[in-house]
């Protein structure tokens, strides 16, 4: 015979909060920073030269 324990009661205190100051990933650079005024940068990764370009709709874009 196979006993089960009784389920604890909830206590309502499980509730989940978000920060109040969201935490930037370690490593974050403002594409701002990288553009530096200009709409496109060459950008050279493992002997490979890549392009970023801003869009006018304020999007980026990478090209090898």
């Amino acid at each position: 015979m196979n006993a089960l324990s009784p389920r604890p009661e909830p206590t309502g205190s499980t509730e989940c909060r978000a920060p109040t100051s969201p935490v930037p990933p370690a490593g974050l650079v403002p594409s701002e920073r990288i553009l530096q005024g200009q709409r496109s940068v060459a950008i050279e990764h493992n002997g490979s030269i890549y392009r970023l370009q801003a869009t006018r709709q304020g999007k980026l874009i990478l090209t090898k």
